[in-house]
């Protein structure tokens, strides 16, 4: 996947890792139908990219995604089909990011909240600005969640956890986002585009492939019966033997050599 320009986010490659900023064009960074288009083509394209070995999620001007942007919208029944249709733009992005063989992580440099908060919990690791917080928001304009909210934070949480951050929908600041398991450490605001990128450049230099194969069969395991997973286990583990990667990390081990992998 090569740089592209886009109307709402800016995506850059520095070597094995892509970059995406979101941009919007709509007021506070907003999510708005072109946007979630955008998200989903870029989403695509990394399913289809054998060259790209992390991902990385932030957003512009202090400020991650506010939730959707309301200008859009009438406040009446009429704004279903817009609704429905930047929902579904969005989920389309999300069931590719979902299911990327990858590493992904999420820089929140400011609020996330509505479907920014939807968007804070998909990577795999996120690390916080501590300006930065999340809300779940969506009830205070009278609508339910979207943006596989529903699906991550309980899986994130727990049920009981979930269901307080729903019903009582108050700020999470960054200590009690990591308490949580909704965030992986808090940086200070200078220093959070540093860390991001430290981070993607170790997981993108390691076991690529074994690493996606292992978060695939992570996500999986939640609709699989015990006996199921242990299978797809033991088809993984075995496949996995074929890779460069496995033939370099086994000839590396027990010397002082790293291995160099390769994402194969």
């Amino acid at each position: 996947m090569e740089s592209t320009e886009y109307d709402n986010l800016v995506v850059r490659r520095d070597g094995s890792v892509v970059h995406v900023t979101m941009e919007s064009q709509s007021q506070f960074n907003a999510l708005n139908t072109e946007m979630a288009s955008e998200l989903a083509d870029v989403a695509t394209m990394l399913a289809e990219d054998d060259e790209t070995r992390c991902l990385t999620l932030t957003g512009s001007d202090e400020v991650y995604c506010p939730g959707a942007d309301l200008s859009q919208f009438t406040g009446d029944e009429s704004d279903a089909a817009a609704l429905r249709a930047e929902a579904s733009e969005l989920h389309r992005a999300l069931i590719h990011l979902h299911q990327a063989e990858l590493p992904i992580v999420g820089a929140i440099n400011g609020t996330a909240a509505g479907a920014g908060f939807s968007l804070a919990l998909f990577p795999d690791i996120v690390v916080m600005s501590e300006d930065a917080r999340l809300e779940f928001a969506y009830p205070r304009i009278g609508l339910t969640g979207d943006g596989g909210s529903t699906f991550m934070l309980p899986r994130i949480v727990g049920l009981r956890q979930a269901m307080e951050i729903i019903l009582m929908d108050e700020p999470i600041y960054p200590e009690r986002a990591v308490e949580l398991g909704l965030a992986t450490e808090v940086v200070e605001s200078e220093d959070l585009n540093q860390r991001t990128e430290e981070i993607a450049a170790k997981l993108a230099e390691g076991p690529t492939h074994a690493i996606g194969k292992t978060k695939r069969l992570v996500h999986e395991s939640f609709d699989r019966a015990f006996a199921d997973q242990l299978a797809a286990e033991t088809e993984a583990i075995s496949s996995a033997t074929r890779t460069t990667d496995y033939e370099r990390g086994f000839a590396a081990f027990g010397t002082d050599e790293e291995p160099e992998f390769t994402g194969r």
